[in-house]
């Protein structure tokens, strides 16, 4: 019983001993890390501050390890600015493979900072935005000529006779090329507008099962596309140079204004242009850039920036 009650109170002293150091002890205040200066050494005197050396931003991270142990700010101020730093790939495989971050750059719409921040700055807000707005103004403008000047030429009343314009070659090369466009445009706008578009009205999971198929599909068809785009540039070019007749029906605008028919040869000057202009073009441009994304042009597109700039190349073809 005795040795219980001197148990109790020794414990009851040690309470109140405790208590009333942790009520002298200082209380914690915050401090702002900016002000904390370096702690004095063992003979007293108060060690210099590191940041006030003159060549400070200017250190290795060597150096700087020597003043600031574990500060490896130089290290990744180098890393941010596109330093290459060691890599065991070997070059050719890998040309980028020490380079973590793009170096500092400013695109025309962009403001300064890395390369690939660059690039996602002009998509968002310049391609994405302006380039959907094209489109609509393209369709906008086919329906006003559609229905407000409707179909262009006379109807005359059937003959029986049939002029065979297209051979069975043409017509498999046009619709073999046509349908590989309308499929690769769906492919691809659904891929650049779709999280804008769809995706808040599809939800998540669907969109991305139709983003997947859909860039499959892509992946596929593009070969198709090259090959008729080939066949279809063999077989038209030679109808399709421009001569006298072509600057008479674009004074007269191809009668778009008028009901008379303007003559011409096989193709007008519309179709010439577009020929060249929404179809060979552009269709070299596409078929090349997308050889350079899927690496199959050697030397170019290992690069980051190769393949941002053969990326935004593809940009005005569609819309052409």
């Amino acid at each position: 019983m005795l040795k219980t009650l001197i148990t109790t109170v020794a414990v009851a002293l040690g309470l109140l001993a405790s208590n009333g150091a942790i009520a002298q002890a200082p209380a914690v205040q915050s401090v702002n890390i900016a002000d904390v200066k370096p702690d004095g050494n063992s003979s007293g005197n108060a060690k210099a501050d590191a940041s006030a050396d003159a060549n400070y931003l200017k250190q290795s991270n060597g150096e700087r390890a020597q003043v600031q142990p574990g500060n490896n700010a130089p290290l990744w101020r180098q890393v941010g600015q596109g330093v290459a730093g060691y890599s065991s790939l070997p070059v050719t495989q890998a040309p980028e493979a020490g380079v973590l971050i793009q170096p500092t750059v400013q695109y025309p719409g962009s403001r300064v900072t890395n390369a690939g921040e660059a690039w996602r700055q002009v998509r968002n807000q310049w391609l994405i935005p302006y380039g959907m707005a094209f489109i609509c103004i393209a369709l906008l403008a086919c329906a006003i000529l559609y229905f407000g000047v409707g179909k262009l030429g006379k109807v005359h009343p059937e003959t029986g006779l049939m002029i065979e314009r297209f051979t069975p070659v043409e017509r498999a090369a046009h619709w073999a090329n046509a349908g590989a466009f309308v499929l690769l445009a769906l492919s691809g706008m659904t891929m650049a507008f779709g999280k804008t578009l769809l995706l808040p009205l599809m939800g998540t999971t669907l969109f991305g099962w139709l983003a997947y198929a859909l860039k499959n599909l892509h992946n596929f068809v593009g070969p198709l596309f090259a090959v008729s785009l080939a066949v279809i540039i063999v077989i038209f070019v030679k109808d399709n140079i421009a001569n006298a007749a072509d600057f008479f029906w674009l004074k007269k605008l191809g009668g778009l204004l008028s009901d008379k028919q303007i003559p011409s040869h096989r193709f007008n000057a519309g179709e010439k242009g577009i020929f060249w202009w929404a179809v060979t073009i552009p269709g070299i441009v596409v078929v090349g850039s997308g050889l350079i994304l899927d690496k199959l042009v050697p030397g170019f597109g290992d690069m980051r920036g190769e393949m941002q700039i053969t990326h935004r190349s593809t940009w005005p073809a569609p819309c052409g």
